[in-house]
């Protein structure tokens, strides 16, 4: 049976970037804009390998070197951050497992040497084990013998896993750091960094037309390797304002070159709340090796009465199945979407489902999930965490207001 994909992680793109700014690595560029002629032309068909054969022998012959003397940390280094880049690129749980595997000596140190611990966050970032991650990034940035450039990448790694939390002042707290002097010297990609970052959590918190002007006055000096990144946290600020024409051109450069497995999730999700399902289909396709790919792409197939429908739901089904038997409740929010937009059975199960992810993640697709399934169950009064994580946080997002039966003004 095909293993379970970690559930899709937010911010993977945002610490990889930093990651590649900061430590080494070479970021995929971006292609040249496309711009299409009509809604229902195909912008890419992507491969489901996204790197060479040069560079998976590259690969198989520094493991082949790291398992004759385990103890290199520069060489198990560079091997565990390709790994990493690549899980961020194809969404494949076995490169996580293989950065693991590199980092191995040092694994299971309370302490070990500062870019060990600054990866090991990042996979366990990256496969939702929160508090784990944070214990190692606040372990990160409490000792003075950590260097700055790692600090940086900690921090901001930190303030991805606060964001997704719901912990949004904690998170801005971070981010406003990484502004400071003693972050200056590392160079424009910081501070670039850091201004997105706090762009998007401002947007998040009821600033949202300052947070678009702040974005476009960023795009006009971000260099181009890194501008899927700041195209997909405009797109989502587009979404949640309400502004459809924005957010179609920005998801669009979002997911050109090598997009990432959340960008394309992000996109397709998008065209689906637009009732655009067959163009989701084509967005998606030939990329099915991941869960949250699959699930976008049976909801796709669903509703436009497409015959791999039905395999695909089985196949969901199958694996979340095995997932359970093992103990693994980390798919919640995938899984609720699952019984909510595939199955459409057992609205009280999707139910059950959102609220055990709400309790851990509050990004505004969790808000409107859990809103979504418990209009579905017919228990209005089970979105209420929601309205109040609303009302203390400021969030605002047109899909809630329009869940919620008020008029929406882009």
């Amino acid at each position: 049976m095909p293993q379970t994909t970690p559930p899709l992680a937010r911010h993977v793109s945002t610490t990889a970037l930093l990651m590649v700014l900061l430590l080494g690595g070479a970021a995929p560029a971006a292609a040249e804009p496309f711009t299409p002629q009509d809604d229902t032309d195909v912008v890419e068909q992507l491969p489901r390998r996204l790197d060479t054969p040069t560079q998976r022998q590259a690969r198989r012959e520094a493991r082949a070197q790291l398992r004759r003397d385990p103890a290199q940390l520069p060489l198990a280094l560079g091997l565990a951050r390709q790994a990493i880049e690549q899980a961020r690129l194809q969404g494949d749980p076995r490169l996580l497992g293989e950065a693991q595997a590199a980092l191995a000596p040092w694994w299971d140190m309370p302490e070990p040497p500062a870019p060990v611990r600054l990866l090991r966050a990042t996979v366990r970032q990256s496969a939702h084990e929160f508090d784990a991650a944070l214990r190692d990034l606040d372990g990160l940035l409490a000792t003075r013998q950590t260097p700055p450039s790692v600090q940086a990448q900690a921090e901001l790694t930190r303030s991805s896993v606060l964001q997704v939390l719901g912990r949004w002042a904690q998170a801005q707290a971070g981010c406003e750091r990484l502004q400071g002097e003693s972050f200056s010297r590392l160079g424009d990609g910081v501070g670039r960094a850091a201004a997105i970052c706090l762009a998007e959590l401002r947007g998040l918190q009821g600033q949202a037309d300052a947070a678009a002007q702040a974005l476009q006055a960023l795009a006009a000096h971000t260099p181009q390797d890194e501008s899927a990144w700041l195209a997909l946290v405009q797109a989502e600020l587009a979404e949640r304002r309400g502004d459809p024409a924005a957010a179609q051109s920005f998801y669009r450069a979002a997911t050109q070159g090598q997009p990432t497995v959340y960008a394309l999730a992000a996109h397709a999700d998008w065209l689906l709340d637009q009732g655009r399902a067959a163009e989701a289909a084509r967005l998606l396709q030939g990329r099915d090796e991941t869960d949250a790919l699959l699930l976008r792409l049976a909801i796709a197939w669903k509703r436009t009465s497409d015959t791999r429908a039905a395999p695909a739901e089985a196949a969901l089904h199958a694996r979340w199945l095995e997932a359970s038997q093992r103990g693994d409740t980390s798919h919640a929010r995938e899984r609720a979407r699952f019984e909510l937009d595939v199955r459409q059975q057992e609205p009280a199960v999707a139910l059950r489902e959102a609220q055990a992810n709400w309790a851990v993640q509050k990004e505004p697709a969790d808000a409107i999930l859990l809103v979504r399934a418990a209009q579905a169950a017919g228990q209005p009064a089970a979105a209420q965490p929601v309205w109040a994580f609303q009302q203390t946080t400021g969030l605002q997002d047109a899909r809630l207001a329009r869940l919620r039966g008020q008029e929406v003004r882009p």
